[in-house]
């Protein structure tokens, strides 16, 4: 199910097809040092992955990480999407690309469309970014979102510190 178009990008729902996909993304050196070892190793991991995370959201909260496609190849670059995560009030946003689609400007505008998406089809009043201390390409696309580090916080006692970007006030008032 298609979400959301950009000028070059098609932004829809995960499904059990994407698990191949979903196999490469995860365990690309960058994933695994900035967001995580998911565990997923295999297509039958990654299928369990998509059920238990991005379709369990859907079904859940009406949102969850979607597939990014190049629009006019539908080639999927990477996932993009909003979480409800435990330890975490707000929704937050959460992005990944393969590593060869960087620097192209298609994080920023995935991130941007998935944000407005959230915002005036979903009603979500406000949207942070959790993010690893020390991932500077990350943080760099959070502030062009108009998100600022606010904090380190932990989700769960015995995870590590991580950063927590929120709206800026300016962001904030424009959209009052």
């Amino acid at each position: 199910m298609e979400i959301l178009e950009t000028s070059r990008l098609t932004v829809r729902h995960l499904t059990t097809d994407d698990a191949a996909f979903i196999v490469d993304l995860l365990n690309q050196p960058s994933f695994l040092e900035n967001i995580g070892d998911k565990g997923v190793r295999t297509v039958e991991d990654a299928r369990q992955f998509l059920l238990d995370g991005p379709m369990a959201s859907y079904a859940q909260n009406g949102f969850g990480l979607y597939l990014v496609e190049l629009g006019d190849s539908e080639i999927p670059i990477g996932i993009c999407g909003l979480l409800k995560r435990e330890g975490l009030e707000d929704v937050d946003i959460g992005f990944a690309l393969l590593p060869q689609f960087w620097s192209k400007g298609y994080a920023i505008e995935a991130a941007s469309a998935v944000m407005d998406h959230g915002r005036e089809s979903l009603g979500l009043d406000r949207i942070v970014a959790i993010v690893s201390p020390g991932n500077e390409r990350s943080c760099k696309l959070l502030e062009k979102l108009g998100l600022r580090f606010e904090r380190l916080i932990r989700l769960a006692e015995d995870q590590a510190e991580i950063e927590l970007f929120t709206p800026s006030a300016t962001r904030d008032e424009e959209r009052l």
